[in-house]
């Protein structure tokens, strides 16, 4: 089962992506609703995959910030949320996200765009 870390403000929008994860047959490890939550849960949360919110990354440094990330959870995908597809789909692959997934899609979309992620995360663990 894919365990993933909810990093996003607005609690409205982490209750719809935990339902459909729960949908997906994923497990929530953790969420949060700030950036410095989230950096101090991730860790103990053994999680596979990381969605994060581009709005909660610190707006001067999203680069360190996602590398701060990546430190203190080395083998986790991180898939980026964005809530407008412009130029910041291009700045979260930029600063290192493995995906992005913007939030004016539909459930469906989304979801689809959460297995394609899951089913790497499980050719990751399956190869190495």
């Amino acid at each position: 089962m894919t365990r993933v870390y909810l990093a996003d403000e607005k609690n409205e929008e982490r209750s719809a992506l935990r339902l459909l994860l729960l949908d997906l047959n994923m497990e929530v490890a953790g969420e949060a609703s700030d950036w410095f939550t989230t950096l101090v849960q991730v860790p103990i949360s053994r999680v596979d995959m990381l969605l994060v919110d581009w709005d909660l990354l610190p707006i001067n440094s999203p680069n360190a910030a996602l590398d701060g990330l990546r430190k203190v959870c080395p083998t986790a995908l991180v898939v980026v949320l964005i809530s407008h597809n412009d130029a910041r789909t291009q700045a979260a692959l930029s600063i290192g996200a493995d995906a992005f997934i913007s939030k004016d899609e539909t459930p469906e979309r989304v979801a689809e765009h959460l297995r394609a992620v899951a089913a790497s995360i499980r050719t990751i663990v399956a190869s190495g």
